[in-house]
């Protein structure tokens, strides 16, 4: 099968390219030429043209038609529309901010979106955020074109080669001797989140099942979710590194938006069932390791300092500042405290110790 890759040099693109060519598939890529990767093996074309130009891409590839194209990079809108009668299917990604509430969780009732949020949830129609209504009216315009077209919503990628790695958040505090780490609402925010071998090899999974994936808009990421909190240890313990995780309330947790990617605490859930029912998909790394892997990769490879990069991701690394605030709110606490133990109803949930069920039936050998 003759497969086009337009994009191919990112987190996931690699592993997409790689995964093609092991199930039998012979693979160009198209991209503009700015970004090779030592991973591609040489036998895999390279077409460079500017992706974004649809006019630039016609005359790239002439009268060239394809089995299956892969739209990773680029006017996916505009691309859907030139590959109309030029392939045989078509697989495009796109993004989670489709989904209503996901850029503005206050638009929704209650705030925030339901977990998890599957494919069946609304989509942000004519939403306020522009950016997010052209993410729908994209979408439509690719089923248009490709009525039996996949379409993969990625969520948050991480893993090497991600342009905005919020593990450098954490890493760089470990690099730099930072153990407090300041967490919101207990670090107990979900957001799903994809390793990039693992999202790749979904992708892939619509080239060898092209039948099951034929029509749909499915959701991707790990199999599992970890929250904040977890994901910070994760990182803390591949590094082999002890920290005291401080918990603040949202309000006040301004040091923790950054690895957030967000203002609010509120769940960015979407649930991968889909590809697990339609394509058996399972992840190739458990997500437990792969954040190990990213935060031993960006340890070994860290990010400039001060760099675009860095500043992307809008974190202040400023650790004075955090100090004074956690010793601030650790002030209140010992005025609020003694209100709030003399509220405590010494209540117990029946299966902990020191319940009334566990004084009641002794525990079993």
């Amino acid at each position: 099968m003759q497969v086009l890759v337009i994009g191919g040099t990112g987190p996931t693109g690699p592993h997409v390219v790689n995964g093609l060519i092991d199930i039998g598939c012979t693979v160009t890529i198209l991209h503009t030429g700015a970004h090779e990767v030592d991973t591609i093996p040489s036998s895999v074309e390279h077409i460079h043209t500017n992706p974004f130009d649809v006019k630039a891409v016609r005359e790239a590839l002439g009268s060239r038609s394809f089995d299956l194209v892969y739209a990773m990079y680029g006017r996916l809108r505009d691309l859907a529309r030139f590959f109309e009668h030029r392939c045989g299917a078509m697989v495009a990604v796109g993004g989670v901010p489709a989904y209503r509430g996901f850029a503005l969780p206050q638009q929704n009732w209650p705030a925030g979106m339901l977990v998890p949020v599957r494919e069946t949830a609304e989509r942000a129609v004519n939403d306020a955020n522009v950016k997010v209504a052209r993410i729908v009216q994209t979408e439509d315009a690719f089923f248009s074109s490709h009525p039996n077209g996949t379409l993969f919503r990625y969520p948050l990628i991480y893993g090497p080669g991600q342009i905005n790695p919020r593990e450098w958040l954490i890493v760089r505090r470990l690099l730099d001797g930072r153990r407090r780490i300041i967490v919101a609402d207990g670090g107990l925010t979900l957001r799903t989140a994809g390793y990039g071998p693992n999202v790749a090899h979904a992708l892939v999974l619509a080239a060898s099942q092209p039948d099951a994936a034929a029509g749909k808009a499915y959701n991707v990421g790990d199999e599992i979710t970890l929250t904040a909190r977890q994901t910070i240890e994760l990182i803390a313990g591949a590094l082999d590194c002890d920290v005291e995780i401080v918990n603040l309330p949202a309000e006040l947790a301004t040091p923790a938006r950054p690895f957030l990617s967000a203002e609010t605490t509120l769940h960015k859930f979407t649930g991968v069932d889909a590809i697990r029912h339609d394509l058996g998909y399972r992840d190739p790394v458990p997500a437990p390791e792969a954040i190990g892997r990213t935060a031993r990769y960006l340890a070994e490879n860290p990010i400039e300092r001060g760099s675009v990069t860095e500043m992307r991701l809008q974190d202040p690394f400023d650790y004075q500042a955090e100090d004074r605030l956690i010793e601030a709110y650790q002030g209140l606490l010992s005025v609020v405290g003694p209100a709030a133990a003399a509220y405590d109803p010494d209540f117990r949930d029946r299966y902990a110790p020191g319940s009334d069920d566990w004084r009641l039936v002794p525990p079993r050998n």
